[in-house]
Order: C-alpha cells, then sequence, then structure tokens
C-alpha cells in the first residue's frame, strides 16, 4: 500500500501507527527492520522525520505458518475472557520460545489452552504478547486473544496513563532514603550487551521507579520494597536498585548469583499487582497474583 504524507515533522512509526489501524507501533518497527517499508523508494527507518509529499510504502509480508508446539503446560490463570487472559507466571518459565527456549514457555502453553487463539499483531515469534517478565521474575502477565485487545494495551503499556505495575523485591541492604522516586536513562550496558545499564543522556531511554521500603530484616540485611514502574524498560527495576547500591537478592546478572545462607534461591522480583483499562469493556480491571512463598518472611507482617 502507498501512503501519502498530509503533514510535516513526525516520526514515521508514529505516523504509521495513527495511520494504520490493524498495526501496533512495535509491529511497524518489525517491518521496518525486515525492510518491508521504504520512504521515497529508499529503507526507511523508524526515526525518519517526515515532511510533507514524502510516499511511504508498506508490503505485509504473507502470514508464516506458525511453528511453535501448542503444549500441555499448566497454568495458573488469574482471568480470562475472549479478548485477553491473565496468568500468575511461575519463575524460571520464558514468555516466548528463543534461542536456547524453544518449548516450555508461556507462548506454548497458551496456543494449547487458547487452542491458537492468540493475537497476531506481534508476528508468529510472540502471539499475542505485549509486555514481557523476565524468566525469573513471578506474577501478573496479560496477553492478548484478539488483535483489537493487542492494540489497546500495547498503547496503555506505551503512555502508562492508565496501567499501573506493583511490584515486590527483596535487596541486599536497604536504599536511602527509604522512599524515593529513581529517574535515570537506561539503556545497552556499553560494554556486556547481554546488561543493561544507567546511562548519561542522550543515550538510553528515561525509566522512572518509584520504591518503598516495606519490611526489613535485620539478620540477613534485607529489605523488602514495593515497587511502581512508571516505565517499562527492559531489567528497569534490577538496573535500578543495583544503581543505587542495594541489588536484588537472586540477582546473578546485577548481584550474587550464589546461594546465600537464610536466603531463598530465586530472583526475589514478583510483579505483584496489574490494573489497566480493559482494551473492548473500558472498564478499569485489577489483578493480584499470590505472593511467592519465598516472600512471607518479608511480607507477612506487612502486606
Amino acid at each position: 500500500m502507498e501512503i501519502q504524507v498530509v503533514t510535516s515533522g513526525g516520526r514515521l512509526d508514529a505516523y504509521l501507527a495513527e495511520h494504520l489501524e490493524d498495526l501496533s507501533r512495535s509491529r511497524i518497527q518489525t517491518l521496518i527492520r525486515g525492510n518491508h517499508i521504504t520512504l521515497n523508494d529508499k529503507p526507511a527507518k523508524p526515526r525518519d522525520c517526515l515532511q510533507m509529499g514524502d510516499l511511504i510504502q508498506v508490503v505485509i509480508p504473507e502470514a508464516v505458518p506458525l511453528e511453535h508446539v501448542a503444549q500441555e503446560i499448566p497454568m495458573d490463570i488469574l482471568y480470562e475472557d475472549d479478548e485477553l487472559i491473565v496468568i500468575h507466571k511461575p519463575p524460571g518459565m520464558v514468555v516466548h520460545p528463543a534461542a536456547g527456549n524453544p518449548d516450555g514457555t508461556v507462548v506454548n502453553a497458551l496456543l494449547h489452552h487458547c487452542r491458537g487463539k492468540l493475537s497476531g499483531i506481534g508476528g508468529v515469534e510472540r502471539p499475542g504478547i505485549v509486555h514481557r517478565l523476565d524468566k525469573d521474575t513471578s506474577g501478573c502477565l496479560v496477553v492478548a486473544k484478539s488483535d483489537a485487545a493487542h492494540r489497546g494495551l500495547v498503547e496503555q503499556f506505551s503512555e502508562r496513563e492508565t496501567m499501573q505495575k506493583i511490584y515486590l523485591a527483596v535487596t541486599r541492604g536497604e536504599p536511602k532514603p527509604s522512599k524515593d522516586t529513581i529517574f535515570t536513562n537506561i539503556g545497552r550496558h556499553p560494554v556486556n550487551r547481554q546488561k543493561m545499564a544507567v546511562l548519561n543522556p542522550p543515550g538510553g531511554k528515561a525509566a522512572i521507579t518509584d520504591y518503598e521500603v516495606k519490611a526489613r530484616d535485620a539478620s540477613t540485611g534485607t529489605a523488602l520494597l514495593l515497587c511502581h514502574l512508571h516505565t517499562g524498560r527492559t531489567h528497569q527495576i534490577r538496573v535500578h536498585l543495583h544503581h543505587k547500591g542495594v541489588p536484588i537478592v537472586g540477582d546473578p546478572i546485577y548481584g550474587k548469583s550464589c546461594k546465600e545462607p537464610g536466603l531463598p534461591n530465586r530472583l526475589m522480583l514478583h510483579a505483584w499487582r496489574l490494573s489497566f483499562v480493559h482494551p473492548i469493556s473500558r472498564e478499569k480491571v485489577a489483578f493480584e497474583a499470590p505472593i511467592p512463598s519465598e516472600f512471607i518472611p518479608w511480607t507477612d507482617s506487612v502486606l
């Protein structure tokens, strides 16, 4: 399809997201990376600045048969309707297949449970996936079953006005002050590309995390934090708390990977509460993933 630009000054990916209602901005960026979108007959980039009269050509590739295997894997379902499903993801489970994790993922489990009825906007690699939780993070995960729900959820995750994500984290040490907002830029580590890091602007992207200390354990030198994400950068809470000098217990990337006496042998990060506006009914909905047993010594008297 061809699109004639009628305004100037905007980004290419944002302009297309506004004019192509069936495609999310992330899907558009994927098409750009795959050279399926050109600007004035030249390969396009997401940040290309548009001028009036520019010609955008978009080629939607034919659907590729889904190769992921539907697997009967037990899931803790918090909510489900025809448009979306919210699950309590356990620690150790990958969200979608990738190198090193070809199956046994949330996507494999959902393909079986939903009989393949998952949104296709995210492409065949990530059907229905609108956000992620790290492999070793537990808690609330929402997945889109329809394309309309996918678009609505992606928009909310991007704008953050109606989406609220509350996490529980157990840290080594206690941050000072006990209640604060961390506002930095986060991007790929300049040396270790497997890690994220706090970067000086203009590097990285803005990342905002509110935290509050809710409990302390003097015997282990740890603290329980309530964290509210205002943005959704990769490893955001883990990077921010490491930056504050209080890495999360059990974090093999930003903390200590070895088992410590008296401490749980897992990443102590849990996506506790998730709320948003239902993309179809427009009702405010809220979900809470049960607090894992490993957190009880810290949460028992305060939550």
